[in-house]
């Protein structure tokens, strides 16, 4: 048996527990995982660049100090992760999920997404990259189990 521990990376929606609900899972039972993910606080992922690099009069120039800093944490953990999983909510368009599942496939990374039903339409060139399509928390749970374990507990 393949004796590991897993890096993965949890990309995509803040706005939810998802994270926290596939950690304390993961953990229920026993999987050989270590996460990691983005910065999750929104204003202070936003802010980084104007709060280290100085503040800016247009809104672009503060947007992109900031992508430009968290680019960096993002592509070292995708880059250094085993598996990937981006989590598409209902509120938002996450473009920054949709490039980090790109980013993902490119690199060879496992790639699972998690999404709705009512998002396949508009995601059927993300899905058609991942190795798991996952509507729910179990069936993620379920596939990191099976991954790093070889064995199934559905």
């Amino acid at each position: 048996m393949l004796k590991k521990t897993w890096n993965v990376f949890l990309s995509g929606e803040i706005h939810t527990n998802w994270r926290e609900d596939i950690k304390k899972d993961t953990l229920k039972h026993n999987l050989p995982i270590d996460f990691t993910s983005p910065v999750t606080d929104h204003t202070v992922s936003d802010d980084c660049g104007v709060e280290i690099l100085g503040k800016e009069d247009k809104k672009f120039w503060h947007d992109y100090k900031g992508a430009s800093i968290n680019s960096i944490r993002t592509k070292y953990m995708i880059e250094n992760s085993d598996i990937v999983i981006v989590r598409f909510g209902e509120k938002y368009r996450q473009w920054n999920a949709a490039f980090d599942a790109g980013m993902s496939s490119c690199l060879g990374k496992g790639l699972i997404i998690y999404h709705s039903l009512e998002l396949d339409h508009a995601l059927k060139e993300v899905d058609a990259s991942a190795n798991a399509i996952c509507r729910n928390i179990d069936e993620i749970v379920n596939t990191l189990a099976y991954v790093t374990t070889g064995k199934l507990i559905v």
